[in-house]
């Protein structure tokens, strides 16, 4: 049974790392929320290290420049590991061919740009219409804040029928940024599934990220104990599932997308309305609070 816990300092000893989500958990897309910021620095100050996992399409350089933006203190966590550079790895390594239709917004470039070291011998990716792609490179919407999957289903069909495998760089369906809900590219990969095409996804809950987060512990030397790992997250289809699916105990924070489902404040979630739902999903996490605090 999923045990509801006030601070993430109460279950802190028994774990030598955290991967922890970054929207609704750490930030709202605008602003960084002060005690999680507060409790990630409190679980390193005792030894701890903290992975920033995260389904944003981008390299964790990209994503350094922005959570710098932020002001989070570079004393909050160890390492970042992003869907977006498992991605890269996969594309540069030719998994959807060297001719590409990048679908997304122009905020993802350094997808093709940041290249590292041991992959500059890879051949060249080109960036090419749809009607001359071998492939796909979905990083999201071109127009987020206005389009839908639907917009993209006759150019999905074409994409289809031609048989073009796509590379989803962000399983999330959606994401909110301060009070708005943006689809991701979670959603227009869900669609062209839907429709008959081949996706492969990179970030949560899929393998790659979490051999690409373990991957940067042992290159910053980082040694732990693997059955003390704990994931922290607000999306059940990808940090919940995901974690169950790599045997590591889990932290559901409540009070980010599916807040809606259990009570008027998010910070406090009612346990029944909790754990009907958590039972009716099929959800198991060992933990849930309603902030990481």
């Amino acid at each position: 049974m999923t045990q509801l816990v006030p601070t993430l300092s109460e279950i802190a000893p028994a774990y030598d790392v955290l991967y922890c989500d970054l929207w609704g958990c750490l930030h709202n897309g605008k602003a960084l929320f002060p005690e999680a910021v507060a409790a990630l620095q409190a679980f390193r100050r005792r030894g701890g290290a903290v992975v920033l996992l995260t389904n944003a399409p981008r390299t964790r350089h990209a994503v350094k420049r922005r959570l710098d933006a932020m002001g989070l203190p570079e004393d909050a966590y160890d390492v970042i590991a992003a869907s977006g550079d498992a991605t890269q790895v996969a594309m540069l390594q030719g998994a959807a061919g060297r001719k590409l239709w990048h679908l997304g917004p122009g905020k993802d470039e350094d997808l093709f740009t940041l290249i590292p070291d041991w992959l500059q011998d890879q051949p060249p990716i080109t960036r090419v219409p749809l009607d001359e792609a071998e492939g796909i490179l979905c990083t999201g919407p071109f127009d987020e804040f206005t389009e839908t999957p639907e917009d993209y289903r006759a150019r999905f069909l074409s994409a289809k029928v031609r048989g073009l495998r796509m590379l989803n760089a962000n399983p999330d369906l959606v994401v909110d940024v301060g009070d708005t809900r943006i689809y991701c590219a979670g959603a227009l990969a869900q669609l062209y599934e839907a429709m008959g095409g081949e996706v492969l996804s990179f970030g949560k809950p899929y393998p790659p990220i979490y051999d690409f987060a373990r991957n940067q512990l042992a290159a910053r030397g980082i040694t732990y104990d693997p059955d003390a790992v704990l994931a922290i997250g607000d999306g059940v289809r990808t940090d919940i599932r995901g974690a169950q699916a790599e045997g590591i105990d889990a932290v559901f924070v409540t009070g980010g997308l599916e807040s809606h489902r259990f009570g008027a404040d998010p910070a406090n979630p009612d346990p029944q309305s909790l754990a009907d739902w958590l039972a009716a999903e099929d959800l198991h996490p060992r933990y849930a609070m309603g902030r990481l605090r």
